[in-house]
């Protein structure tokens, strides 16, 4: 019956703090992309400014930073919208794993956070460079190949097209017909699609003939055929396209291929952190899951 004196000395010690867990850093709160008088700045999920309109094009926050151009050319700024890379590439991609992909001239290569080049000597070499995902990047010299970062080709030059890598998966086009390869490059889903995108959620955006659907990782419909467009699943919903030309109209279903949000004559981006981007003649808004908007485009 010794554990009486200890339980008090716990309950002193949590009464001065000293067996609390230990505080966990704050998340740094996510910034959306917004345009107002043709200069692109940032709001937070409030709708609050955050970084106030002044890049002449700027793309999303990644690894925390975002590519932004400024007279012609693209930097990175940080969540404060302090430059962080200077203002010196043709082009530039989002960071993934550490790196961005970077264009100079007609060649592209990757830099690392601090603006150095990276994976050396392959700077810049390739006609097209997509971000890193799950250790791997897809690279265009000629055809598409996937190259790690030490840098080594593993997955050989065979490919029309190519995109990144998402659940050990990715969609590559042989001839003209999509299918996916795993990370050794053996075809686990024959090509037979018109059009494919990487998985998301367990799911992937495939045309067949006219139309898009869905399919698992088994390579089986999972939403038919009815569409014509759609994109990834992202926080549970997809972008789907009806309608052909500029009578297409644009709305949100969910994994049962249910229509959530009504399809609008506008252009709808996938959601992320809760909000989705959408684009109208009146310029760039953003709704909530509900499909109101936190964000008008008039603002």
């Amino acid at each position: 019956m010794r554990k009486a004196p200890f339980l008090f000395i716990c309950l002193a010690l949590l009464l001065q703090g000293a067996c609390r867990a230990p505080k966990t850093s704050a998340q740094p709160k996510p910034l959306f992309r917004i345009v107002q008088g043709g200069k692109w700045g940032y709001i937070d999920q409030a709708g609050k400014i955050v970084i106030k309109p002044q890049f002449d094009w700027a793309k999303p926050f990644s690894e925390g930073l975002a590519a932004v151009a400024i007279g012609g050319r693209w930097g990175y700024i940080n969540k404060a919208g302090k430059i962080v890379i200077n203002s010196q590439f043709d082009d530039a991609g989002s960071f993934s794993e550490g790196l961005a992909p970077v264009k100079i001239g007609d060649r592209w290569g990757y830099i690392d956070q601090a603006g150095k080049r990276a994976l050396a000597p392959l700077f810049p070499q390739f006609d097209e460079a997509s971000p890193f995902s799950e250790g791997l990047a897809a690279v265009k010299a000629g055809k598409w190949s996937y190259i790690d970062k030490t840098p080594k080709t593993v997955i050989d030059p065979l490919f029309e097209d190519a995109s990144d890598f998402s659940e050990g998966l990715a969609a590559v086009k042989i001839g003209d017909r999509y299918g996916y390869i795993d990370k050794v490059g053996k075809i686990v889903i024959n090509p037979r699609f018109d059009w494919a995108s990487s998985f998301s959620e367990g799911l992937a955006a495939v045309k067949i003939g006219d139309n898009w659907g869905y399919i698992d990782r088994a390579g089986k419909i999972a939403i038919d055929p009815q569409f014509d467009f759609a994109r990834p699943f992202s926080e549970g919903l997809a972008v789907v396209g009806i309608g052909l030309g500029i009578g297409r109209r644009w709305g949100y279903i969910d994994k049962a291929g249910k229509i959530v949000i009504n399809p609008q004559s506008w252009f709808p981006w996938p959601f992320s952190e809760g909000l989705a981007a959408v684009e109208t003649g009146d310029g760039v808004g953003y709704i909530d899951k509900a499909g109101k908007y936190v964000w008008n485009p008039t603002n």
